[in-house]
């Protein structure tokens, strides 16, 4: 009797294990996609996820419940940042090649308008309360736009080019890497300017970037050496410094199940538990395609891109909990 229940009590506790665990559910081909990927946005109530390949000059629109491309959105330069405004139903997509922001509608895909920004633009954040656009875009700026009037309102001068940065959702910060001097500039969005900066002493190459809000923590994937980094954002100081594999992209923190998510370009999705928000261990590694760095959380699913390689179409490999 006591064997039988120790086993229960076992399958239990690896059935609610496995429930908290990522799996693969579905792939999702993107045959015209050739070259680098970049950001992923998502229209939550429409069904559609929004790829930015990169290296085709392209946007794919993918239907997720047909599981297919819906349409290949041409004349674009190097788009890299996407954001969709589902009030508005409007996407916003950052051009590398040309610095320019372009305005479609959610539904046509017409060009509604085009926001010259500086080059470069990157990554796009979206404040819904003001409904402000910020791009991270040349040398070193958070670039402004009031998506109500669709026009660029002013700048935020950085030390040299951002990548990944997240708006702070109940205060006025933004907390953005700034590989080019080591750092994370912590911004002012109401005043419009860097107000301190974050060291990451020998630590290098900051992409990625999450905000625990709750707790008051940023998660930051570094490159060089490759290290997941926890910073207490009411001080500014380093809490947990945890080995990562190589070459993040994005990482995302899960409120609901305290667990955080890097897609790394060495191929692989590294999965952390927050054991309090001082502590985390490196939960589970799950493999995937070399160079599927980009990707997307939603909440109860991890959208990965993955690029054409080995004869095989570039995909996005979407994963899920199973109940």
């Amino acid at each position: 009797m006591l064997f039988l229940r120790l086993s229960a009590v076992g399958l239990l506790l690896v059935t609610a294990l496995s429930a908290q665990s990522l799996q693969l559910a579905q792939t999702i081909p993107l045959p015209k996609a050739d070259g680098r990927i970049d950001h992923l946005s998502l229209d939550a109530a429409g069904g559609r996820l929004f790829v930015a390949a990169l290296g085709h000059n392209s946007v794919e629109v993918v239907d997720l419940k047909a599981g297919r491309v819906l349409r290949s959105l041409s004349g674009f330069s190097e788009p890299q940042g996407l954001y969709y405004v589902a009030e508005s139903n409007r996407l916003y997509v950052a051009n590398g090649g040309t610095g320019a922001i372009d305005v479609l509608d959610g539904s046509s895909f017409a060009r509604l308008a085009t926001i010259k920004c500086g080059d470069d633009a990157d990554n796009v954040r979206y404040d819904a309360a003001a409904q402000q656009l910020y791009v991270g875009y040349g040398s070193g700026a958070l670039g402004i736009v009031d998506t109500a009037k669709n026009t660029l309102l002013g700048s935020i001068p950085l030390g040299s080019h951002p990548e990944s940065f997240q708006l702070e959702p109940d205060g006025s910060r933004i907390f953005v890497n700034v590989p080019g001097s080591h750092t994370i500039a912590v911004v002012d969005r109401t005043a419009r300017k860097v107000v301190t900066n974050w060291s990451l002493g020998l630590v290098a190459a900051n992409f990625p970037l999450a905000l625990d809000a709750a707790h008051h923590r940023a998660f930051v994937a570094c490159r060089v050496p490759a290290r997941l980094l926890v910073f207490d954002t009411e001080s500014g100081r380093e809490l947990a410094k945890l080995d990562l594999h190589g070459d993040c992209d994005d990482v995302f923190f899960d409120a609901k199940r305290q667990q955080i998510y890097a897609s790394c370009g060495d191929g692989f999705i590294d999965v952390f538990t927050q054991t309090d928000p001082d502590h985390y261990t490196r939960k589970e590694t799950l493999k995937t395609p070399a160079k599927a760095r980009t990707s997307l959380f939603d909440g109860e699913h991890l959208y990965l891109a993955a690029p054409r390689a080995g004869g095989e179409d570039a995909r996005i490999l979407i994963y899920h909990f199973p109940p």
